[in-house]
């Protein structure tokens, strides 16, 4: 639950049923960060296109990449309902506890390849100061391999994970367990 009124699957109609069922059908439930738009479904719907075309949609960064980038952007805002949400989904591509907890901890990537690092300090960065970013940072992407089109994918992923904690500690998105896992890939 949140701290505004929200719409349960059960009690939906119209366009917000609609929506409600197609989340179903693609990642097998509503998480509850989707069902806090339940007063809006125009706006639920744009945040689910938006989600999926920058999680899932093409693009040069591998899904274990994103998945880092939306831990650590959320650790960095303290938003535990993303942080929670992505590690978990993280623990698919990332199996080493210490790397988990390192990116969790969103203060430092010593340890983590060269590629990896770089992206991360950049979404931390990114995240905490962003009048600080400058054509050296986006350079310093080059140099550890990402072309253009990936620095755009990283500053959009880093962006919307922005945009969603402050959505999560706006209202008050909670999470249980039961509400972390269960999605479908």
């Amino acid at each position: 639950m949140s701290w505004i009124k929200e719409i349960d699957e059960h009690e939906a109609s119209g366009e917000l049923a609609e929506v409600y069922a197609a989340l179903q059908k693609m990642r097998g439930k509503v998480a509850n960060i989707l069902k806090i738009h339940s007063l809006n479904p125009r706006s639920l719907k744009n945040h689910v296109d938006l989600y999926m075309t920058l999680m899932f949609g093409d693009s040069g960064l591998g899904r274990g990449e994103r998945e880092s980038i939306a831990v650590v952007t959320s650790a960095a805002n303290e938003c535990d309902y993303c942080v929670n949400h992505h590690e978990e989904a993280l623990k698919r591509y990332q199996k080493d506890p210490e790397t988990l907890k390192l990116l969790r901890e969103a203060n430092g990537f010593a340890g983590l390849d060269a590629r990896a690092a770089a992206m991360l300090a950049h979404a931390r960065k990114l995240t905490k100061t962003p009048a600080e970013v400058s054509a050296a940072d986006i350079d310093a992407l080059r140099v550890a391999g990402f072309d253009d089109r990936d620095i755009l994918d990283i500053t959009l992923i880093v962006a919307y994970f922005n945009f969603v904690n402050r959505v999560a500690l706006g209202l008050g998105v909670a999470f249980s367990d039961k509400e972390l896992t269960g999605y479908r890939a």
